[in-house]
């Protein structure tokens, strides 16, 4: 199993994620950085840990206010050894196949921005997208026949609870599993990647064991709650 730090960008800086409720995201402070500049938070997570794969979410694109493409670029550059996974709002095949095409990293398709399930199936068909199934403490975001249909899935998805993100109580264990009985139930195994809750290192054994093929993580590394130790074990 992969640990991927994340990184939440809003207004120009890294901001501290909380329960999917972006109106109250605020610049982060973290000991790991002197700053909440980007490319300062991503250098204190690499200070952690030997990451591979850093995953981004462009929250102004995602609303359609803006956009950190500059600061990504910048990412990229800085860091070139990093795989950058790129929740920026995506919603055409056209935009994948050029973000892919420019080195600009991997496209990652939020199911809380898509419109409806045939704009699903036409993004999805670009190779090498990740799925990202939305929840938030009411249920699915997004089209539901995305969520159910698991024929439409690419070989990546993300299981993301919004809910629990920055929340510290725990994966949604059962989430994961009820994700990889409909991916088996239509023949399909694609890699499940838990986001949401994570508190600790037993969290991450947990998601191991249930078959997780990685974990998203923000809060927990940046208070120290998973040290360098075992993000190194995982990384």
């Amino acid at each position: 199993m992969q640990l991927i730090p994340v990184v939440d960008l809003k207004g120009g800086c890294v901001v501290h994620a909380l329960r999917g409720d972006r109106d109250a995201y605020r610049p982060i402070h973290t000991p790991i950085a002197a700053t909440s500049a980007a490319k300062d938070v991503v250098a204190g997570l690499l200070a952690l840990a030997p990451f591979r794969t850093l995953y981004i979410a462009d929250l102004d694109a995602i609303a359609g206010t803006g956009g950190h493409g500059e600061v990504i670029e910048g990412l990229k550059a800085a860091f070139p050894h990093l795989d950058l996974w790129i929740d920026a709002g995506e919603t055409h095949a056209d935009q994948v196949r050029a973000r892919a095409a420019q080195g600009r990293g991997t496209s990652v398709i939020g199911t809380e921005t898509l419109p409806d399930v045939a704009a699903a199936r036409d993004v999805l068909a670009a190779t090498g997208a990740i799925l990202s199934l939305d929840h938030d403490a009411a249920g699915p975001r997004g089209p539901e026949g995305v969520h159910e249909d698991a024929a439409l899935w690419p070989e990546r998805v993300i299981v993301m609870t919004l809910a629990r993100v920055g929340s510290g109580e725990g994966p949604d264990l059962a989430a994961l599993a009820r994700t990889a009985a409909r991916a088996a139930a239509s023949g399909r195994h694609p890699l499940l990647y838990a986001a949401g809750g994570v508190r600790g290192p037993e969290d991450l054994d947990r998601l191991a064991a249930a078959g997780a093929a990685g974990v998203l993580v923000a809060s927990a590394l940046h208070d120290g709650r998973i040290g360098p130790d075992t993000a190194s074990r995982w990384a």
